[in-house]
């Protein structure tokens, strides 16, 4: 090999140009709006998918065209769709524990408790304190969804009120939660991006996000008070006796439930805190729902263990499905299973191929650099902040990258123009962590839309917290409110 072939053979590969990042994101993005224009709520189910594997398809091309070679791009692409397999565990292991509490009698009793306790005028604002109090103490948006959210959709059905405006509340107290815990993945990740302490990250977030949860909490209050629509007694009454006709119900049905959350707040990984509460749903299924075990089995030809093997093992693969002569009851309890969540995993995969696709090609970096350059004042510096850390959640499909991303290349600008860097570390949670929710091709979007069975372009309009929260942080941003200036130490760590 000659040294001109040497020395072009380890040429580096040219920065994107403004038109490959036009080239890039625009495609994908008319593709994804045209995808929910022509399939609605149901553009999860592939016109998604296929949209962002074409956008991945374009920006390996432009990745290739500006000097990148295919098998580089292949590995990150691989190491993309790596860093979502523990997402991807989750909803496997999520599916079937919908599944499994539904057969145990677990969700069923916590929808019949529901309709006794819960009245319709605060039903949103109580779902939305439960589910920011479960998640400040599990640090786990995505658990509190698969518990609690399961059974407040339920039974939110039963009352006969909106699942939409329900899973808004369910997704505005569990981000809360999540973003205030100090045991949360994201609230630990946005500060070690920043290098400030964990503690000095939350108490200035408590500015933005305590106000934007008090107006959300208002928001579903006014909603309760004035636009519920409360089942008939005696249809509230038929429900309940359906359900304690068809299960076995008691206070211990609630077991799993208390299983899972112990384990989370002891700090155990989300996926054994979600399999031991398959497994004490499996068990109490095996030995307090025997009848329900039999029926869902269904063959006269095995005996009752064989029989009660089957069900678990249908439940666990393909969910549980509901006979109990009433239609609505029979659609809200038929869910579950490995299987309802391939589409979301597909989703997933897709969502990352493009995502990593559109990092190696260098697209989103230099989008970034663009946007930085721009930001003249604080008050742009951190709206632009906020709409890089959205945009990449809708171009990466991730919120961590969200975070990680826009956190080294604001970086320096913050500390150019002599800002404190847990300014930067609660813009980014302001927006990298909240409206990651929001987006249906997101991680985060798919995995609630999939667990709450609610569309996400069906429940977005209701996520109130999520929706304010930037608001009130771009607000603060230009009146200069509560964004803390460099301490003296910070600016001789600059200066050398």
């Amino acid at each position: 090999m000659s040294a001109a072939d040497s020395s072009e053979t380890v040429k580096p590969p040219r920065p994107a140009s403004l038109v490959d990042v036009a080239a890039g994101i625009v495609p994908t993005v008319l593709l994804l709006a045209l995808s929910v224009l022509i399939f609605g709520a149901d553009s999860s189910q592939g016109a998604n998918q296929i949209a962002l594997a074409i956008g991945a398809v374009i920006a390996t091309v432009i990745g290739i065209k500006n000097g990148h070679r295919w098998k580089v791009i292949e590995e990150n692409i691989v190491n993309g769709i790596a860093t979502a397999l523990p997402a991807i565990l989750i909803l496997f292991s999520v599916g079937s524990l919908i599944g499994v509490w539904m057969l145990s009698g677990t969700v069923p009793t916590m929808i019949y408790y529901g309709l006794l306790l819960l009245d319709p005028s605060i039903f949103y604002p109580a779902t939305c304190l439960l589910c920011a109090i479960t998640a400040l103490s599990i640090g786990s948006s995505w658990t509190v969804a698969g518990t609690l959210g399961v059974g407040l959709i339920g039974i939110a059905a039963g009352l006969n009120l909106s699942l939409e405006i329900t899973a808004g509340a369910i997704i505005s107290g569990a981000y809360f939660g999540d973003k205030m815990s100090p045991l949360s993945d994201t609230t630990n990740l946005a500060p070690a991006v920043t290098g400030i302490d964990i503690f000095t990250h939350i108490r200035h977030m408590v500015w933005t996000t305590a106000p934007s949860f008090v107006f959300a909490l208002i928001v579903f209050s006014l909603i309760g008070l004035t636009g519920s629509s409360e089942e008939p007694a005696d249809s509230i009454a038929a429900t309940l006796d359906t359900i304690d006709a068809m299960f076995e119900i008691n206070v211990a049905m609630l077991l799993p439930v208390a299983v899972v959350v112990y384990m989370a707040v002891k700090g155990f990984p989300a996926i054994a805190s979600i399999l031991s509460g398959v497994l004490a749903g499996v068990l109490l299924a095996v030995i307090l729902q025997q009848p329900v075990l039999r029926g869902l089995a269904d063959d006269a030809s095995l005996n009752d263990a064989t029989a009660m093997v089957k069900a678990v093992w249908i439940v666990l693969f393909n969910g549980f499905t509901a006979s109990t002569g009433n239609a609505n009851l029979d659609s809200l309890l038929t869910r579950g299973g490995m299987s309802s969540m391939l589409s979301t995993v597909w989703l997933v995969i897709a969502a990352m191929c493009f995502g990593a696709a559109m990092e190696k090609a260098g697209i989103l970096e230099r989008l970034v650099k663009m946007l930085v350059s721009t930001a003249s004042s604080t008050g742009a510096l951190i709206a632009t902040t906020l709409g890089t850390a959205f945009g990449v959640n809708v171009l990466a499909a991730d919120q961590y990258m969200a975070i990680v991303l826009p956190g080294r290349m604001f970086k320096d600008t913050y500390r150019e123009r002599g800002l404190h860097m847990k300014n930067l570390s609660r813009t980014l949670e302001d927006s990298a962590t909240i409206t990651s929710p929001l987006i249906p091709w997101n991680t985060c979007g798919a995995y609630m839309a999939a667990t709450l069975g609610v569309a996400t372009i069906a429940y977005l309009p209701f996520c109130f917290f999520n929706l304010i929260n930037p608001v009130i942080a771009a607000a603060y941003g230009y009146a200069n409110f509560k964004i803390e200036p460099a301490q003296d130490e910070e600016l001789i760590s600059q200066a050398a």
